[in-house]
């Protein structure tokens, strides 16, 4: 809220950093339906395999788990889940199911961002509800001790900076004064710090995130988990995070840390989009070309193990049949067998 209130009382200045950018966004976005156009299956392999990234990266990266094994399960079956955590990956999933199939017609509002906290959270007693207590964003250092990291706004006050941010939100795109991607990582930033709920806040704000991204007819998260490109950017997410939070009560702090983290992932994510379509043209089935996408992605030697790591949701037959079928072709080799068998790319 503090961000952009700041914003809408006028913006002089934007970083060199940041509009490099947003211009790379900007042709990216421009190049969308051309690629979008190629490869119906080759897109589907894509959807699918982010929504199971997503679900499970977003989880991630606030400490839950759930057993590789089950993956597929959780995320396209119908079965009784085993514990909370499997619950709370499935809701991810519904979450985003709901921005995939409704995309722009699912209105910035508190009924969407309280619709989409109860989808994450399931059948826990405060699911799509506003905090009752106050919660401050707690660090735990190595040796042990705590120590808050961040005050953020006190129960009693919530609702009011809520019902301020999305009002702000609606001014600044109605505007059009403010590029739509500062804004959008800027009401990410307020969010955060608002801290609404008791727990989830940082999945629903990757969601809220998607949610706007396809408002400004920004697609690719629809094709390139930008969950999993947080995870694997987690320290500097945090970092940003942390750096743009100071000051933020006062209307004091520096936003451009965390907006310029979040158009650091949009462009990454397109850039992966554009390799991904432009160096596999012809697809050859979505569980192969997921498994083959793995394997090239690796540098030096690998398992079958750490092949499963980056194929959720994909059986270990069908890994071990994709690299026969690569070794066959004399596109990779087994360097050492057995129950510790290591392969790498010829």
């Amino acid at each position: 809220m503090m961000t952009l209130k700041r914003f809408l009382s006028g913006l002089d200045v934007v970083p060199a950093a940041t509009s490099w950018y947003l211009a790379d966004i900007g042709e990216a976005k421009g190049r969308q339906e051309l690629f979008t156009k190629q490869s119906p299956q080759r897109l589907k392999s894509l959807k699918e395999h982010a929504l199971i990234e997503s679900a499970i990266s977003s989880n991630r990266i606030e400490g839950i788990e759930v057993d590789k094994r089950r993956i597929g399960t959780i995320i396209f079956g119908k079965a009784l889940l085993h514990d909370r955590s499997e619950e709370e990956v499935r809701g991810y999933r519904e979450a985003l199911n709901l921005i995939h199939e409704t995309g722009r017609q699912l209105s910035i509002d508190e009924e969407s961002l309280k619709k989409l906290h109860q989808l994450t959270r399931g059948e826990i007693w405060d699911a799509g509800k506003y905090k009752e207590k106050d919660s401050d964003i707690i660090e735990k250092h190595p040796n042990g001790i705590s120590s808050i990291r961040f005050k953020t706004v006190p129960a009693a006050r919530t609702p009011d900076y809520m019902k301020e941010l999305v009002a702000l939100w609606q001014n600044i795109i109605n505007e059009g004064r403010i590029h739509p991607v500062i804004a959008l990582a800027a009401f990410n930033l307020d969010f955060l710090c608002i801290h609404p709920f008791r727990d989830g806040n940082g999945r629903v704000s990757r969601l809220i995130m998607l949610l706007q991204c396809y408002h400004q007819g920004i697609e690719v998260g629809r094709y390139i988990s930008l969950e999993r490109l947080i995870e694997q950017n987690k320290e500097r997410y945090y970092e940003t995070l942390k750096l743009s939070s100071e000051g933020w009560h006062e209307g004091k702090h520096d936003p451009w840390h965390y907006i310029n983290f979040i158009c650091f992932i949009l462009k990454s994510a397109y850039r992966e989009f554009e390799e991904r379509l432009g160096n596999l043209p012809q697809p050859k089935g979505e569980k192969t070309t997921i498994v083959q996408d793995a394997i090239n992605s690796f540098r030096g030697t690998f398992s079958v193990a750490e092949i499963q790591q980056k194929c959720p949701g994909v059986g270990i037959d069908m890994i071990r049949r994709v690299l026969k079928n690569m070794q066959a072709e004399g596109r990779v080799e087994c360097i050492k067998r057995g129950r510790d068998a290591r392969w790498q790319k010829r």
